[in-house]
């Protein structure tokens, strides 16, 4: 159980940032450095609050309650534990240290038997809504990115063949013509939330592909070809070159859903971000300049210019989904340099008011209210909280 270093990330969910420098307009000067200060205190704010080993007579509780400090146990939410595991590798990158290290395998035992708590029947890493299980294989990628341990790939690499890549098509069938299900009862409904992360995991197991030990099925220019088709049919389907939003969904009666939520709009960046890395073709950068600036125009429209509130449930991810996959898209070396300062401004200020006016500082969590912090850490949630990370690690990785 590595009792030692859990107790050790949970020994403070605080730190001391110093005092708030200022530039000579007033503004905060606030560095590399001090966002990772920032960051730190709130990853560990995530094992003290919300890791359930954490916490007395937990021990065999491998996964992330839903509710901190034991407020909710009656609850398990199976996607939102890929998202705390995203965040723990963003903690373990920035900092080497193998108290978040020693979570993974520990984590990787325990989210599976958590699954089987809602799908007895079923295989150990299934779930019926396709998007679930690409976040976990997403997480797990990032897990082998950051420790090369090959089960960590091979368990990724097979629900994605298994499970997620079945689920295309078929492209014969007016008016979908493929697309990746969302749901697999469902199979007529074809969503952005299943179809963006779906193209960015095919990538990531084509871009891994030479340094693996994996036992492969197929070659490895077919994960390439899979993620051109699934993120053509989202381009096609879903995407709006007119005004970049991503629609949400292509129904079962055939029709789009327009309605445009963050996430959505960060896998979309994040899948063309991906593309243009391994293909050069500039009209990726085209098409994700123009997603991440429909979220800026349409979506921060909340009080001085911050996207909305969301305080739990499954769209407290949704901010800072789009946060991991927007900073990839600011560092993109080839990004137009008037593109690149706009958007640096904008997370910047929104990682400002979050930090002044969002954060609990005594205990470094974040509820989900950019301009109301929690007054304690009872009925804060997961997944706003987990947004705040998100935000913050994306603060220290921007260059």
């Amino acid at each position: 159980m590595k009792k030692i270093a859990l107790t050790t990330i949970a020994a403070c969910a605080c730190i001391a940032l110093g005092a708030n420098p200022k530039t000579t307009d007033g503004q905060p000067a606030r560095d590399r450095a001090f966002w990772g200060n920032v960051a730190e205190g709130m990853s560990r704010a995530l094992v003290k609050h919300f890791w359930g080993p954490g916490f007395p007579g937990y021990e065999n509780r491998l996964y992330f309650n839903y509710v901190g400090d034991l407020g909710d146990l009656s609850t398990i939410h199976y996607w939102p534990q890929a998202h705390a595991m995203d965040v723990v590798v963003d903690a373990y990158k920035r900092t080497g240290s193998k108290q978040y290290l020693d979570l993974y395998p520990l984590w990787w035992k325990g989210i599976p038997e958590t699954n089987r708590i809602q799908n007895p029947d079923a295989p150990l890493w299934w779930n019926a809504y396709v998007d679930d299980m690409e976040w976990i294989v997403l997480a797990q990628l990032r897990m082998w990115e950051t420790a090369r341990n090959d089960e960590y790939f091979e368990t990724a690499r097979r629900i994605y063949d298994d499970w997620i890549w079945p689920t295309w098509g078929p492209e014969n069938e007016d008016p979908w013509r493929g697309g990746i299900t969302w749901k697999v009862d469902v199979s007529k409904s074809k969503n952005a939330c299943s179809n963006g992360p779906a193209a960015i995991a095919a990538t990531c197991i084509y871009k891994y592909w030479p340094e693996t030990a994996a036992d492969w099925c197929k070659p490895r220019e077919a994960y390439l070809g899979e993620a051109l088709k699934i993120y053509g049919w989202l381009r096609s389907n879903l995407y709006r070159p007119s005004d970049g939003g991503v629609s949400d969904n292509m129904n079962i009666a055939g029709r789009v859903n327009q309605r445009v939520y963050t996430y959505n709009q960060g896998t979309f960046i994040g899948a063309a971000v991906e593309l243009y890395k391994i293909l050069g073709e500039r009209q990726y950068i085209v098409d994700a300049v123009r997603a991440a600036d429909y979220v800026i125009r349409e979506m921060s429209t909340g009080e001085g210019g911050v996207l909305s509130d969301s305080t739990g449930g499954d769209g407290g991810l949704f901010h800072g989904i789009f946060f991991r996959y927007f900073v990839q898209l600011v560092n993109l070396p080839d990004l137009d340099p008037a593109d690149r300062t706009r958007f640096k401004a904008w997370l910047t200020h929104l990682a400002n008011v979050m930090y002044d006016e969002g954060i609990d500082h005594d205990n470094m969590l974040w509820g989900g209210r950019w301009h109301n912090a929690p007054e304690s850490p009872a009925g804060v949630a997961l997944t706003p909280h987990l947004s705040g990370c998100m935000l913050m690690e994306a603060m220290y990785v921007m260059e």
